[in-house]
């Protein structure tokens, strides 16, 4: 999930500096939401993935 937001990030950087802003932009959203989506599945991970002894 980590890899496709850096991905999306990168297009989105790409994308700017060449002047395609409306895909800048839609990649740049996109990369916003699969970071959130993957700290919210992380913090998720690291509370309930504990075990007790």
């Amino acid at each position: 999930m980590l890899r496709w937001a850096v991905i999306f990030l990168v297009v989105a950087l790409v994308a700017a500096f060449f002047g395609f802003g409306g895909i800048a932009g839609a990649a740049a959203d996109i990369a916003k939401i699969l970071f959130f989506v993957f700290l919210v599945l992380f913090v998720l991970a690291l509370i309930f993935g504990r075990k007790r002894p």
